[in-house]
């Protein structure tokens, strides 16, 4: 399989949510040295992974002398998602404050009408149970009540952003599921999928290797000492 065989690479989702997340960033290390993997984070429901190309909205802390704290999310929303917003990922930046709320239920149902895989937030995010119900995959640093509109503000879209610590760059693959997460270049799904299937094998090898191994251990163990044979046999 090559990447070029891959149609935006959507239709792999099951097969990465079924090698898991750790799978996927020690593919990731094995072909790149720089920071791919995510710490876990919330979801108004973990049962639901999260895959596509990532849309992203840089935030910063507000400022009401810019021009962008007047600006309308919607601006940034579909600047960010462009002409083709289905099964991509809207990443929002933390802005310096993963407290402070991000968005909503009502202003990331743009997110569900539009098609999109989900919303991946290095912030908190309100409306729980509204998102749930979109249907689409959150995850973030957890839920909160308090509006924060006040503290941080989207800057700009479809640029690289930093998130916990990870670079993510417009088009790159974001995975992530209640383990965590992981961001994949464009241009090295098809080698990074590959290259993880291979690890799955490798590990079920060496699990199997394993339990032969302890099995064999075990049974070793429960052979009586020739002592104590002898011990028996005087009584």
């Amino acid at each position: 399989m090559t990447n070029a065989q891959i149609p935006r690479g959507l239709g792999f989702g099951p097969t990465l949510a079924a090698l898991g997340c750790a799978t996927l960033v020690d593919a990731m290390g094995r072909i790149y040295k720089h920071r791919s993997h995510i710490l876990p984070l919330v979801s108004p429901d973990r049962d639901r992974y999260l895959f596509g190309p990532a849309a992203t909205i840089s935030f910063l802390p507000w400022r009401e002398d810019v021009v962008q704290a007047s600006r309308p999310f919607a601006d940034f929303f579909f600047s960010a998602v462009e002409k083709a917003p289905e099964g991509k990922v809207l990443v929002l930046s933390s802005g310096g404050y993963h407290d402070a709320s991000h968005g909503g239920g009502v202003k990331l149902s743009r997110a569900a009408s539009c098609g999109l895989a989900g919303v991946l937030a290095d912030g908190r995010l309100r409306d729980f149970d509204q998102l749930r119900e979109h249907g689409f995959s959150t995850w973030c640093r957890g839920e909160t009540v308090r509006w924060g509109g006040d503290v941080v503000m989207p800057f700009e879209a479809g640029v690289a952003v930093e998130f916990a610590g990870v670079c993510i760059v417009p088009g790159d693959y974001i995975f992530a599921d209640a383990s965590g997460g992981v961001v994949i270049p464009f241009h090295s799904l098809g080698r990074v999928l590959n290259l993880a299937q291979q690890i799955g094998c490798e590990e079920a090898e060496t699990l199997q290797e394993i339990v032969l191994d302890t099995d064999s251990r075990v049974d070793h163990l429960c052979v009586p000492h020739p002592e104590l044979r002898k011990l028996d046999g005087e009584h």
